[in-house]
C-alpha cells in the first residue's frame, strides 16, 4: 500500500493524543515508538483481514509452522520496510523533528527465541508472507523469554527479560479463539455404539488464549499470522472460596502453575519439575493449534478425512513432536475417525524438521512422567508404538535388536524424534552434510526403512531483514550497480561478480564496511567504554554458547597471539579486534565458565599497553536479533568454527557473508555449502574432516593429553588455565582444564589448534592485501543469494507442504 508523508504524519499525532493524551514534544520516544507501530499495524490491518477471507475463499492449502520459539527481532522497520513507506515515514517523522532509528532504537526484541532455531522460523515465516504461500507460525506467547544476560565481574547473569514490560503493540488478543488444554487426570475407556470411546476425567483444565502478530509480505498485500498461546487459569485470578478461608497460598497456587506453562523458554530440565514444566509446554501450544486449526478447518464445510489435502503442519525440531498424537486423538476421540484413516491423514499432514545429531537435543521423555501428565496422548503414543513393532517384525522377524533400536517407547523413555518421523511424511536435515549424517548413521535404521521420507533442505535467511534492513548502505550500493531484481530474486546477486575486480566497486564495498565498523566502534565505545580501531580486522563470533561451537578455540588462538605479542611487541600483524556475542544456558556450568574466561582473557588483554593495542577482545552482553544487526555488517570475518560433524546448518555463516564478511571455517553444516558457492579462494578452511572425526568418535585413537604435551604453545595456554597467570583463582577454570585433558577433549579444540592458528595467519596476510580482500567480499555477497530463505521455502512448498503462491492483488 501507498501512504504519503502527511497522512502518516496525521495519523501518528493522532495516535500520540488517543493513546497518551500527548503531543509529540511532550512525547518519550517509547511513547513515539507505540504510536508510530500502532500506525503502522493499523496500515497493514486491512490486508491482514483480506489476506484471511482470500485463504478461506479460495480453500488454498495452508501451512502451520509449529515452533518453540520466532525469534522475530524488532519488528517496525520490518514492517515499514515490507510495507514499502520508510521514505515517507523518515521524511514525515524529520518534519516532527524526530528520526526513525531512534523510534526503532526504543523496541523491545521480542522474547520469544534464543538462537538459530528460532530466528530460522521467523525468516521462514518472512519468506512465507513475501512470497503469497499461505503460512501460519504456531508458539507461545512467553511473558519473559529465555532470559536478559548480564555480564558482572566477567559471569554470565541471569535476569528476567521483561518484554512486555510497556505490551506489544504488534499482537492482538483473540479470547473468542480460546480453547481448553488438558493435563493429569484419569483416562476411562468404554463402548458406545458398538465403538470403544474413551473419558477423560478429574483432569486439571488450562485455557489457552491466542494472542495474533500480523506478518507482512514484502510489497504484496499479504498478512499471514504468527498466532501464539498464552496459559491462563479457568477459574480466574484466584480461588476466592481459599482466599475466603485464609488459605492465602492456596488461592494463587492454580493460577501460579498455569501460568507458568507460558512463563519463560527452555525451563531449566535438568530437574523433574523442569522436565514436567517443558512437556506441558510441548502439549500445550500444540493441542491449542491443532485445535484451532481443526476448529478453523471444519468451517470450510470440508470432509475431515480430506485434512490433508488443505492443511500441512510442520514440526520444527522434537519439541512440537507431539503433535502427531495430539492429531490422532483428536480424530479417533473426536472426529470418530478409524485408527487407520486417522493415522493416513495423520503422516500425510506432518513434516518433520531435525535441526541436531546431538543426543541433548533429541528429546526423550520418562514413560511415568509422560503418562501422568499426559494419560490419553500416552495411551495413542504406546499403540502407535505397538503397531510400528509389529511393522518392523515382519520387515526384519530376526532383527530384534533393530526393532528396539527403532522402538518409539524403550527402557522406560517415549523417544520424541521416533515419534516425529514415523508419524510425518517428509523428515529433511538442513544442510547436505547434515542431512547425509542423518541418513547413514544417527538416523540410519529410519532411513533405510523410509528412504522416500528422508530429504535435505538446506537453512536460508531472508535478505530483506539481514541486508535491506540491517546495512541499507551497502543495498543500495548493490541497487546502483545492478538494479533491484535482486530484491525478489535474491540469486540476481550473482551479477555482482562482474564487479569483483572493479576497483572504484570495490573501493564503494571498502567504503561502506568501514562506515559500518565505525558505527560500531562507537555503540562500544557508548556502552562499555572501550575504544576499538576501525582499521583493525573484525573477527566476530556471535552464536549461543556451546562447547561444540569452540568459542574456546577462539579464546585459545588469542591468547596464543597475545603471548607472541608479549615476546615481540613489534610483530607484524594487522590490529584484530576479537568480538564475541553468546548466552549459555543456565544450568549450562561449563558454558558459562567459557564466557568467564572470554572476559578475563578480555581484562588481560584490554588492559595491557605492552601490546600496543594490536589486539582487543569484546563480549557483547546479551546477544539478540537487535544487536546482530549493528555487528554483522561491521564484520571482516565471521568465525564458523564448530566441531566437523556437530553444526547441523548454522544461519550466521548465511548472514555474514551476505553483509561482505569472510568466513573462516571448518567443514561443518552449511559452510560445505558457501564453499561450494564462493570457491576455495574466497574462504579460509582449517580442520578435520567429517570422516575423520567419525572414525575418532567410533574408534578411539584420540589423545588430548598428546596433543597438549607436544605442544608448546598448548601446554602454556592449556596451564594458563589453572596456573593462576590470568589474574584469577587456580580453579576457576577447573572444569574447562578437566573437559581438555581429564575428559579428553570431547571437540577436539586441541587437535584442531594448529590448523586454526595456520588459518588465522592466513586470514591476516589476506586483509594486507586491500585489492584481494575486497574482492573476496564481493565475491561472497554475490553468491549469498542461494541462501535466502525464500529458496528453501520454495522448495518446502513445492516438495513437502504443496502448497502455492496465492498473492491478493
Amino acid at each position: 500500500m501507498y501512504v504519503d508523508k502527511e497522512t502518516i504524519k496525521r495519523d501518528f499525532k493522532k495516535k500520540l493524543t488517543s493513546m497518551f493524551a500527548e503531543e509529540v514534544e511532550e512525547a518519550s520516544n517509547i511513547h513515539k515508538y507505540q504510536a508510530l507501530a500502532s500506525v503502522i499495524k493499523d496500515y497493514s490491518a486491512e490486508n491482514w483481514m483480506k489476506t484471511r477471507k482470500h485463504y478461506t475463499e479460495k480453500r488454498e492449502k495452508q501451512v502451520y509452522y509449529f515452533s518453540m520459539e520466532f525469534l522475530l527481532g524488532r519488528l517496525l522497520m520490518s514492517n515499514i520496510i515490507n510495507i514499502g513507506i520508510e521514505k515517507e515515514c523518515q521524511s514525515a517523522l524529520k518534519d516532527l523533528g524526530i528520526e526513525l532509528r531512534d523510534l526503532e532504537e526504543a523496541e523491545m526484541d521480542a522474547g520469544l527465541g534464543n538462537g538459530g532455531l528460532g530466528r530460522l522460523a521467523a525468516c521462514f515465516l518472512d519468506s512465507m508472507a513475501s512470497l503469497g504461500i499461505p503460512g501460519n507460525g504456531c508458539g507461545i506467547r512467553y511473558n519473559y523469554g529465555l532470559f536478559e544476560q548480564k555480564i558482572i565481574d566477567g559471569y554470565q547473569v541471569e535476569v528476567p527479560d521483561n518484554w512486555l514490560r510497556d505490551g506489544n503493540v504488534w499482537e492482538v488478543r483473540k479470547q473468542n479463539k480460546a480453547v481448553e488444554v488438558r493435563f493429569g487426570g484419569q483416562v476411562k475407556p468404554y463402548f458406545e455404539d458398538n465403538r470403544l470411546k474413551f473419558s477423560h476425567e478429574d483432569y486439571d483444565p488450562v485455557i489457552a488464549v491466542p494472542y495474533d502478530m500480523p506478518i507482512v509480505g514484502y510489497h504484496n498485500n499479504t498478512v499471514n499470522t504468527l498466532r501464539l498461546w498464552s496459559a491462563e487459569p479457568v477459574t480466574g485470578e484466584f480461588d476466592f472460596s481459599s482466599f475466603s478461608k485464609g488459605e492465602y497460598t492456596k488461592a494463587v497456587e492454580y493460577k501460579s502453575l498455569v501460568e507458568s506453562i507460558s512463563q519463560v523458554l527452555y525451563p531449566d530440565d535438568s530437574r523433574e519439575e523442569g522436565r514436567i514444566l517443558r512437556v506441558k509446554q510441548q502439549y500445550f501450544f500444540v493441542s491449542a493449534g491443532i485445535q484451532s486449526i481443526i476448529r478453523t478447518y471444519k468451517k470450510m464445510g470440508v470432509p475431515i478425512n480430506r485434512l490433508d489435502e488443505y492443511i500441512a503442519i510442520h514440526i520444527n525440531d522434537t519439541h512440537p513432536s507431539v503433535a502427531v498424537a495430539e492429531l490422532m486423538r483428536i480424530l479417533v476421540d473426536e472426529e470418530e475417525i478409524s485408527w487407520d484413516e486417522a493415522w493416513r491423514i495423520t503422516t500425510n499432514t506432518m513434516a518433520y524438521t531435525n535441526h541436531t545429531i546431538l543426543a541433548e537435543a533429541l528429546e526423550k521423555w520418562p514413560v511415568e512422567m509422560f503418562k501422568k501428565i499426559l494419560p490419553r496422548i500416552y495411551m495413542i503414543i504406546e499403540e502407535i508404538d505397538r503397531r510400528f513393532r509389529e511393522e518392523l517384525s515382519r520387515r526384519y522377524p530376526n532383527d530384534s535388536n533393530r526393532i528396539r533400536r527403532m522402538a518409539i517407547i524403550r527402557d522406560g523413555s517415549i523417544h520424541m524424534a521416533h515419534l516425529a518421523i514415523v508419524g510425518s511424511h517428509s523428515v529433511n536435515g538442513v544442510a547436505k552434510l547434515h542431512t547425509e549424517i542423518l541418513k547413514k548413521q544417527e538416523l540410519s535404521d529410519f532411513y533405510n526403512y523410509y528412504p522416500y521420507k528422508f530429504n535435505n533442505k538446506t537453512n536460508g535467511i531472508t535478505h530483506r531483514r539481514w541486508l535491506i534492513q540491517a546495512n541499507p548502505e551497502l543495498s543500495n550500493l548493490i541497487d546502483s550497480a545492478i538494479g533491484t531484481k535482486w530484491i525478489y530474486m535474491p540469486t540476481e546477486l550473482r551479477r555482482l561478480m562482474s564487479y569483483s575486480k572493479d576497483r572504484i566497486f570495490q573501493s564503494k564495498i571498502g567504503a561502506v564496511k568501514y562506515h559500518n565498523k565505525i558505527k560500531l566502534a562507537n555503540y562500544i565505545k557508548d556502552k562499555y567504554d572501550i575504544d576499538i580501531d576501525p582499521n583493525s580486522i573484525y573477527d566476530v563470533q556471535i552464536k549461543r554458547l556451546h562447547a561444540y561451537k569452540r568459542q574456546l578455540l577462539n579464546v585459545f588462538n588469542i591468547l596464543n597471539l597475545y603471548y607472541q605479542l608479549k615476546e615481540n611487541p613489534d610483530m607484524d600483524i594487522v590490529p584484530r579486534t576479537f568480538i564475541f556475542g553468546a548466552k549459555a544456558s543456565p544450568s549450562y556450568y561449563l558454558a558459562k565458565q567459557i564466557i568467564k574466561l572470554i572476559n578475563t582473557v578480555a581484562a588481560k588483554v584490554n588492559n595491557d599497553i605492552s601490546i600496543k593495542g594490536k589486539i582487543k577482545v569484546i563480549f557483547l552482553a546479551n546477544y539478540r536479533v537487535s544487536l546482530a544487526e549493528k555487528i554483522i555488517p561491521a564484520a571482516d570475518v565471521s568465525e564458523q568454527i564448530s566441531t566437523t560433524t556437530k553444526e547441523a546448518s548454522g544461519t550466521s555463516n548465511m548472514k555474514f557473508m551476505m553483509n561482505g564478511a569472510v568466513t573462516i571455517a571448518t567443514l561443518d553444516g552449511a559452510n560445505i555449502e558457501i564453499k561450494e558457492e564462493v570457491g576455495d579462494d574466497n574462504i579460509v578452511i582449517f580442520g578435520m574432516k567429517d570422516y575423520e572425526v567419525i572414525n575418532y568418535y567410533k574408534n578411539g585413537g584420540y589423545s588430548a593429553r598428546d596433543f597438549y604435551n607436544n605442544d608448546a604453545r598448548l601446554t602454556r595456554i592449556v596451564n594458563a588455565l589453572i596456573d593462576g597467570s590470568l589474574n584469577v583463582s587456580s580453579s576457576e577454570f577447573k572444569i574447562i582444564y578437566d573437559s581438555l585433558i581429564n575428559h579428553n577433549d570431547e571437540y577436539f579444540v586441541l587437535r584442531d589448534f594448529d590448523s586454526y592458528v595456520k588459518a588465522q595467519g592466513r586470514i591476516d596476510e589476506l586483509y594486507k592485501d586491500s585489492v584481494k580482500w575486497e574482492e573476496m567480499c564481493i565475491c561472497n555477497i554475490a553468491n549469498s543469494g542461494v541462501f535466502s530463505s525464500d529458496n528453501t521455502i520454495l522448495q518446502y512448498s513445492k516438495e513437502v507442504w504443496n502448497t502455492k503462491s496465492s498473492l491478493i492483488l
